[in-house]
């Protein structure tokens, strides 16, 4: 303990002219903003089928993307006229979650009704 404290006393005791000059006047930090970008979107799609009835699609649409009974109607006949309709744009994750519960539903309902994930343009 002895040679701790002469150490600690020499430290203490030395002197100024001794040490670095670290101050160089007034400094000032400015911190960088971190640059943040929106998540990609990816849209959920609905597939046409030759089997799955019409009344059930709009029922989809309204239970999982939310919709009113007008514009699941809109979507139901795109995705009828055309084979496939946008149910909506979302982040990855929740694209891919809606897309799996639109299809687990449908197998639990023995419809063959199908929806995918996809990237969107924009």
């Amino acid at each position: 303990m002895g040679k701790h404290e002469n150490l600690l006393l020499t430290l203490s005791m030395s002197d100024d002219e001794d040490l670095p000059n670290y101050d160089d006047g007034d400094l000032a930090l400015e911190y960088a903003k971190p640059e943040l970008k929106r998540p990609r979107m990816y849209r959920v799609v609905l597939l046409n089928d030759d089997y799955t009835p019409m009344e059930f699609v709009v029922e989809v649409l309204e239970t999982f993307f939310n919709m009113d009974r007008e514009q699941a109607t809109q979507v139901m006949l795109t995705v009828h006229t055309k084979g496939k309709g946008i149910c909506g744009l979302y982040t990855r994750d929740i694209a891919e979650t809606k897309a799996e519960q639109v299809n687990q539903y449908a197998r639990e309902c023995q419809h063959p009704l199908l929806s995918e994930v996809e990237p969107s343009e924009d």
